[in-house]
């Protein structure tokens, strides 16, 4: 996560359930697991929940969990466009991917230059969290009322062979901080994984922007790390990749997008699929915690039901 003094100034955007990160258990043991830095004003990519006359647009980065892992807050960093009081953040979603060809028709359709290292077709179901559906809140801060990008990715998302457009052009707008909780955490298995939050604006558009690759300080370096990816709904279930098959040049851009994760590595747990995985790993829970009860609460879970179901989840093959 980002600190700023004089920058931060809270703006006028509809904020749902803000979060205090002094107070609760959970936010005093975890640790900050993925941080790609700060935006370079490179790009802006669209990422947009579906609305009336708009069609939903996604933009997904990589990340790496060496261990099993609870994730319990995200920070994403993007710009309202255009930069209005009015504008207003009215939900957001987060959807994590694995890499195809996990969870994908194998071969592809054909209509997008590769699906090598892009996202999977579909999304993990049990790692979905809407602010809607109270699986998540969030908070927002702005940064900065006026921050540039030199590019952006919108519209211009095309089936070959029209998907390069080279982008749609500069763009202003106010760069705003959204802090998300997982107010159900979400338990992943060690593995390589792709990040995608969504981001509802009425009267404008959510546009995620870029963080230098390779990834450099205040960020950490992510073992193979990947390019970011977009689609719409016209596009779906297939992926572009934003630098290579959309922007494109003789020596095409490569793109991070700016978001950190936070949470705590798990000591000991059982292995997805086999029939004693949730007893392995409530077990272990147990003794990281020194209960049940101290896991749930200090990895931020409502109840131990809760715990337990992700657990379950997690166990799921």
């Amino acid at each position: 996560m980002r600190y700023y003094s004089c920058r931060k100034l809270l703006w006028g955007l509809a904020i749902l359930a803000p979060i205090s990160f002094g107070g609760p258990i959970w936010a005093q043991n975890t640790t900050l697991i993925v941080n790609t830095g700060n935006p370079d004003g490179k790009l802006g990519a669209l990422s947009r929940r579906p609305s009336v006359n708009k069609l939903e647009t996604e933009t997904a980065d990589d990340f790496v969990l060496r261990e099993t892992t609870v994730l319990t807050a995200a920070t994403v960093t993007g710009l309202i466009v255009p930069s209005s009081s009015s504008a207003a953040i009215g939900n957001v979603e987060v959807e994590l991917y694995h890499i195809f060809p996990l969870d994908s028709i194998d071969p592809p359709s054909g209509n997008v230059p590769s699906r090598a290292n892009s996202p999977a077709d579909v999304e993990i179901d049990s790692a979905t969290r809407d602010a809607s559906e109270k699986t998540l809140s969030f908070s927002v801060t702005q940064l900065n009322p006026n921050f540039p990008v030199l590019n952006t990715v919108v519209n211009g998302i095309n089936k070959k062979p029209l998907n390069i457009t080279h982008g749609e052009g500069p763009a202003t707008g106010a760069e705003v901080e959204i802090a998300i909780t997982f107010t159900t955490p979400i338990v992943l298995p060690a593995g390589h994984y792709f990040f995608r939050p969504e981001v509802l604006v009425t009267g404008g558009d959510f546009l995620f922007l870029s963080a230098p690759r390779p990834i450099v300080a205040p960020g950490t370096p992510i073992p193979g790390d990947l390019q970011a990816w977009i689609r719409n709904s016209n596009l779906s279930p297939d992926w572009l990749r934003i630098g290579t098959d959309i922007i494109a040049s003789d020596t095409p851009p490569t793109f991070n997008m700016t978001f950190s994760l936070t949470g705590a590595a798990l000591e000991e747990t059982g292995t997805p699929g086999k029939a004693n995985c949730h007893g392995q790993t409530v077990s272990g829970l147990a003794q990281q915690f020194g209960s049940t009860d101290s896991a749930a609460q200090v990895l931020g879970f409502a109840s131990v039901k809760a715990l337990q179901d992700a657990v379950r989840a997690f166990c799921e093959p």
